[in-house]
């Protein structure tokens, strides 16, 4: 029997088929969930404007999210999860009217977020799904291919995946039912350090600051400028230039810490 939180995001959708559609995974996949895995709770609260504390009460209870994550690690955990959204299917029209909604302050970054907020107000759903399209899939292939394995050997499934998947073991974090994509796919990585900063995969401490030097940083910064400049890239300029930001953000603060 499905928990309050999951039955709430799945109406909020339209249904099981729409919120696997949303997440980029398969309807059965969604369909044998009881409740929504730790690992996507911020994705779904991103699709669907459903607070985490109504998704995942035994998480995100007002007294844990205020006691057990700073404000930092949250707002960087929506950053990933945002990315991870984004990078994992196409925006349908739902969440392009949410993402037009979206402000920034006076810093690059911030900067980055009014730039997708205008560029979500100024398109529809088919012409991002023809963009995303032309970018990560193709006839053949597309444009990009956001694998770290590809970044860092010029090939797919290459030594970087295997040695992501060894850390993620030590962890304790196994791939998602319905997940065909490798575990070095970058929408996927950005769900893992969504999960792992804002501290419910019950991973140690440190672990986001591990895989992000070993597995994130070491390619995927390259892959959102490529991202920002890429032919086909319209409304994902400004998602390159977030992500591009952002991996320099995170560079940094780990260097300091």
């Amino acid at each position: 029997m499905r928990d309050e939180g999951l039955s709430q995001a799945i109406e909020a959708v339209g249904g099981v088929t729409e919120l696997a559609r949303r997440l980029g995974l398969s309807q059965p996949s969604i369909s044998n969930w009881v409740r929504i895995p730790a690992e996507r709770v911020i994705s779904v609260e991103a699709l669907t404007g459903i607070s985490r504390t109504v998704l995942r009460p035994d998480l995100y209870s007002e007294s844990k999210a205020d006691g057990e994550v700073d404000e930092l690690d949250s707002a960087r955990a929506q950053e990933y999860a945002l990315l991870a959204v984004l990078l994992a299917r196409a925006p349908d029209q739902g969440l392009l009217k949410q993402l037009s909604a979206l402000r920034g302050d006076a810093t690059p970054l911030g900067l980055a977020h009014v730039a997708l907020a205008e560029a979500a107000s100024a398109v529809s759903a088919d012409e991002v799904e023809r963009e995303f399209f032309d970018l990560f899939i193709g006839i053949g292939r597309g444009e990009l291919l956001p694998y770290g394995s590809y970044y860092l050997t010029g090939f797919l499934h290459e030594r970087p995946l295997a040695r992501l998947r060894a850390d993620l073991v030590t962890l304790g974090i196994e791939r998602t039912e319905g997940n065909a994509e490798p575990e070095d796919q970058a929408a996927t990585l950005c769900e893992i350090m969504a999960g792992l900063a804002g501290g419910r995969l019950g991973a140690p401490a440190g672990s986001d600051r591990r895989i992000f030097e070993k597995h994130v940083g070491p390619w995927m910064s390259r892959f959102f400028s490529d991202l920002e400049n890429a032919k086909a890239s319209r409304f994902y300029e400004p998602v390159g230039t977030i992500g591009r930001l952002f991996m320099d953000i995170e560079t940094e603060a780990f260097a300091l810490t």
